[in-house]
């Protein structure tokens, strides 16, 4: 071999080796899924609630104007394990899921799956809400290497029980240690351990599904006490909730820093669904809230902060959906998307979110969920359907929506609405509405009658989608899982074999 033939060669084999480290190395995720958080509750929203650790991230990153999720948390998590929608998933409904035998079916890859695939270490600490008739429902069944947190939609902050039944989970085991101890205090600690002790050679999937700010409202008084100017008692602890989230957020970041990963790190924030004022969570000026499928119900406040990102410091409108982080973390970590009867409904977004080009998605089906027909179906609660809704570009239609209004924040003068306003509004119907929600977003316009050809369009799209749809998986309530949890004294997997679709 002549001097400049082995020369060319030499540069050529490290010249591929350079740009195979390059294509192989994958960010460590820090993926923060805040409870019930509102539009309007966060400082980069312009709210009075302080959360500096978040809007530093917000400012410096990229914040998703027109991001969207589900109108209930287990709906959003399904999205966001599997990048389907809810009509695909079977996750229409509102699930309560404690007496449930359904959860997230099995037939379907997770999202840290695909990520232990390609050498992720998966973790997630706080809400699962998912499943857990049976122990493949849990976390540790369905990608995660680690769980500490609980299983159901909510429960007490201090003492850790749902309904009565103790719901803490290390692992598959039920955790009783715990008592009195403020949960997002917990999570902390068990995520600054898990950051201390990882190894930095392999890539880290962090899941912060937090507790907070979902009811029942509870802070420990020296966070109640630097929000005592908001009389508004309820809306006071909401407001401390979320400043515990805030300081949670800078406590982990601090820990991936400390531990040299904070610069290979990608930070994915997001609500898992519109505030809830009844709760004091707000979305004002976004109509609606949580449980319906106007915009405070549906739009997220969310950013997206990472050195790799080559835009910073910006806003995206382009439209994302929470279905998307499936295929754009795949994707982005180097995996393969899986092979199913039923495709994933996300888009790789990275593109858009990274370097500001036009979003791969035109439209997002927000939901179709009828009424049970069933004679004596009183609405409850626990039927609340959200009718059908779906955004194609600047349009949005709504069909057969509980109607909903706008509830400004207790401390820029509004007034919290009792429950039986909301009642009201749930058993007013809205058949029909259209909105440009580029040109108005807080959807006061109903431009319906005045656009007759796209509303039909609008129609035969949400028709198209519903030609797709498996039937909604909640099915009874199953005493065997108060039985055991009365015997228990906690909620435990209560079947020995799976039967979720």
């Amino acid at each position: 071999m002549n001097l400049e033939l082995a020369t060319t060669t030499f540069f050529l084999v490290n010249f591929c080796v350079v740009i195979a480290t390059e294509t192989v190395k994958k960010p460590h995720i820090l993926l923060i899924l805040v409870d019930d958080l509102g539009w309007s509750d966060v400082g980069f929203h312009g709210s009075k609630i302080r959360t500096p650790n978040v809007d530093r991230l917000a400012s410096d990153g990229v914040i998703l104007d027109n991001y969207y999720v589900q109108p209930y948390c287990t709906p959003t998590r399904a999205s966001l394990m599997t990048g389907r929608y809810p009509i695909h998933t079977g996750l229409q409904h509102r699930a309560v899921l404690c007496l449930t035998p359904f959860g997230l079916p099995l037939h379907f890859s997770t999202l840290p799956e695909k990520l232990q695939e390609v050498g992720y270490r998966t973790h997630i600490i706080g809400k699962w809400h998912l499943g857990h008739h049976t122990s493949a429902s849990l976390p540790t069944n369905r990608g995660f290497d680690s769980f500490f947190g609980f299983v159901n939609y909510g429960r007490d902050h201090y003492n850790h029980t749902h309904d009565g039944f103790l719901d803490f989970f290390r692992g598959e085991e039920v955790t009783r240690e715990y008592h009195g101890q403020y949960a997002t205090h917990l999570y902390v600690k068990e995520a600054n351990r898990i950051i201390a002790e990882h190894n930095s050679s392999t890539p880290l999937f962090l899941y912060m599904a937090f507790e907070n700010v979902h009811d029942p409202i509870q802070a420990p008084d020296e966070y109640l006490r630097k929000y005592k100017i908001i009389e508004d008692k309820k809306r006071r602890g909401y407001a401390a909730m979320m400043d515990i989230v805030d300081e949670a957020i800078g406590n982990i970041t601090a820990a991936f820093e400390e531990k040299g990963l904070w610069n290979d790190t990608l930070v994915i924030f997001s609500s898992d669904n519109g505030g809830d004022p009844v709760n004091r969570g707000y979305n004002y000026p976004l109509r609606g809230y949580k449980r319906t499928l106007w915009e405070g119900g549906v739009r997220a406040p969310a950013f997206v902060y990472g050195k790799m990102l080559i835009q910073k410091g910006v806003i995206v409108k382009e439209l994302i959906h929470v279905t998307d982080w499936y295929p754009t973390l795949v994707r982005l970590t180097g995996g393969t998307m899986d092979s199913s009867d039923i495709p994933v409904d996300g888009f790789d977004v990275w593109d858009t979110i990274a370097k500001g080009a036009p979003s791969p998605r035109t439209e997002i089906l927000l939901n179709i969920d009828f009424p049970e027909k069933r004679p004596g179906l009183l609405l409850t609660y626990d039927t609340w359907y959200t009718g059908a809704a779906i955004r194609v570009g600047d349009m949005k239609l709504l069909i057969h929506v509980p109607n909903a209004t706008w509830y400004q924040t207790p401390e820029d003068g509004g007034i919290a609405p009792p429950m039986e306003d909301i009642w009201d509004q749930k058993t007013n119907i809205v058949e029909l509405a259209l909105f440009n929600i580029s040109a108005d977003p807080t959807e006061r316009h109903d431009l319906s009658r005045r656009n007759p050809d796209i509303v039909r369009q609008l129609k035969a799209r949400i028709h198209e989608y519903q030609k797709t749809a498996v039937p909604p998986g909640i099915v009874p309530d199953d005493i065997m899982a108060l039985v055991l949890a009365m015997k228990n004294k906690a909620w435990i997997p209560w079947r020995n074999t799976c039967n979720a679709r």
